[in-house]
């Protein structure tokens, strides 16, 4: 069972690292260096950053918005 969420978390962290439109992929082989903590603690990291990019861009779009 732990190594299907292991593959799921690997599966969410390849979309993450594809937000550009580039397919991601990363070697299943790394499932048995990592543990689930690991694999969640990665995701988690990746999902601030992309959030705190998000952000960023939004607030650079606000300065071309018609005032």
């Amino acid at each position: 069972m732990q190594n299907t969420e292991k593959e799921d978390l690997l599966k969410e962290i390849e979309k993450l690292l594809s937000f550009d439109g580039n397919d991601t992929t990363i070697n299943p082989d790394y499932l048995a260096y990592f543990t689930r903590e690991e694999l969640a603690s990665i995701k988690k990291e990746l999902e601030r950053k992309y959030d705190n990019m998000v952000e960023e861009n939004l607030e650079w779009m606000q300065q071309f918005k018609k005032r």
